[in-house]
């Protein structure tokens, strides 16, 4: 797949695999409101599976990061949008977000999701708005997960749950 790349002012936005800096983004995503305590096994494991694009300053230091999980092509989650406190104040959250969203491939998708407790504003530049059909959402929340024990099953069924149409499936 070819490499996407952005530059402004010296800073520059890429895909390539071999820009993500494992220590940085781990420092970052560890102190963040989303993901306190996140250990560097999961934030590679994220990294690798999603598609992520970092943020490098001029002199070429791991500047900042967000990811998309996404299938390119009908749905993406934007997550893990976050700057390194030396560079902030220059817009360059924005510019990330801009640049990201210019994609094909992001363009296309029919939904775009994500989840801030703090960047609304920020988002809604990019046209996301609150769901319209809040009733359709669903979740599992497991709020504290990097200080649970990783080895830890999924809470059992306890059997009032419906049925699942294994036809519906496709099974």
């Amino acid at each position: 797949m070819r490499e996407n790349s952005f530059e402004r002012s010296g800073y520059r936005i890429t895909d390539q695999r071999s820009a993500f800096d494992l220590a940085s983004a781990h420092r970052l995503l560890s102190t963040s409101y989303w993901s306190p305590g996140i250990p560097p096994e999961t934030v590679a494991k994220a990294a690798a599976n999603a598609w992520t694009f970092c943020l490098l300053a001029p002199d070429g230091e791991f500047a900042g990061m967000a990811r998309f999980i996404t299938d390119r092509a009908t749905f993406a989650y934007l997550a893990d949008v976050i700057i390194d406190p030396a560079h902030r104040g220059h817009g360059l959250g924005k510019w990330l977000v801009e640049c990201l969203h210019s994609l094909p491939e992001i363009q296309a998708c029919r939904r775009l999701m994500l989840m801030t407790a703090d960047a609304q504003p920020l988002y809604a530049r990019f046209g996301y708005t609150p769901l319209k059909s809040p009733e359709r959402a669903m979740e599992v929340s497991r709020p504290d997960p990097y200080r649970a024990d990783p080895l830890r099953q999924a809470e059992p069924l306890t059997g009032a749950e419906p049925a699942m149409d294994r036809a519906a499936c496709g099974d």
